[in-house]
């Protein structure tokens, strides 16, 4: 397996999930390498040497500095085309998807996506994903070269190589078509509340259901929040009813995270919430009933008044740092 890794990238830094499913291409051998675009990019490339890539491709151009999909087409297109790559792996957003579904298109190659794992057997590659809400695993393959692949945020952890150093760095000439640079970014603009780290980006997320009560109870969510030095996460009912924006909402058809620390709030867990946290290392689950279904999938189940609860909680973590 020849495999090239879109390395994405936000505020400075090569994306978590990225990492992961650059770490998961070393792992399975051959020749991993990543490609980074952008401008003001190649001070990144060297990172990605510490999780596996023995070499990163730059395109470091100032066409490539706004987060548009079809400049990025061009480069992934001509690097395959040029180097051979048989393998083409992305972590889940907004722009990869783009970017991904694009290049298939323009490759003429088969695209898999929402992927959890990937393994090779007999020779040939196997991806992994779930379907009919994550209640049962289809295994996919690929008819063709070169094969792309989509992978759930979170599916991979980056782990760091312990003889990981430098990568080769390799500049790009940038060359792109004519209506590639048809589009251009008028303005980007974020909600004040998904400020900093992405919500798939972040290792602990407390996320608050209808259980609640009310909006004006958020209050309580977001000091245990910053009290963990997590982000804040919600149900689509939450989203639904108005209580907080949309860009917060966790589930099938929302976000989907794989963080550290996952604490549930008066969220019951229905299978759509489910879909979309149960990636998360640890989950621990306040509701004052007993019988709530995220008590099913959580390590630790905490039945009681989240009233209660959660402001003693917050306090009891601020003096443990405190300390």
């Amino acid at each position: 397996m020849k495999a090239l890794v879109f390395l994405e990238h936000h505020e400075g830094s090569l994306t978590r999930a990225a990492l992961g499913v650059l770490g998961k291409a070393a792992r399975l051998g051959g020749e991993a390498a990543g490609v980074v675009a952008g401008s003001g990019v190649r001070s990144l490339a060297e990172e990605a040497g510490r999780f596996g890539a023995a070499l990163v491709h730059v395109a470091d151009d100032e066409r490539l500095a706004a987060a548009l999909p079809q400049p990025r087409v061009d480069v992934l297109a001509g690097l395959v085309r040029e180097e051979g790559y048989d393998t083409v792996l992305f972590a889940q957003s907004v722009l990869a998807g783009d970017v991904a579904a694009a290049l298939a298109a323009r490759l003429g190659a088969g695209l898999n996506w929402d992927l959890v794992d990937l393994a090779e057997r007999d020779g040939a590659l196997v991806g992994t994903r779930r379907a009919l809400a994550d209640s049962v695993v289809v295994e996919a393959g690929w008819a063709s070269e070169p094969r792309l692949a989509l992978f759930r945020a979170g599916a991979f952890d980056p782990v760091e190589e312990e003889n990981g150093g430098p990568a080769e760095v390799r500049d790009l000439d940038v060359a792109l078509e004519e209506h590639s640079t048809l589009a251009e970014l008028v303005e980007e603009a974020r909600p004040a509340e998904t400020e900093g780290v992405p919500l798939e980006e972040a290792e602990v997320i407390v996320a608050a259901g209808r259980g609640l009560g009310s909006p004006e109870r958020f209050g309580l969510v977001e000091e245990l929040a910053d009290a963990l030095g997590g982000a804040v996460a919600t149900t689509r009912a939450v989203v639904d009813a108005g209580w907080y924006p949309y860009p917060t909402q966790v589930g099938q058809t929302g976000k989907t995270v794989a963080p550290k620390l996952y604490v549930a709030v008066g969220i019951s867990g229905a299978i759509q919430h489910k879909v979309g946290m149960q990636g998360a290392r640890v989950v621990v689950a306040i509701n004052k009933d007993p019988h709530a279904p995220i008590f099913e999938y959580s390590d630790l189940a905490v039945v009681g008044d989240l009233h209660t609860i959660v402001p003693r909680l917050t306090e009891l973590v601020r003096a443990r740092r405190g300390a």
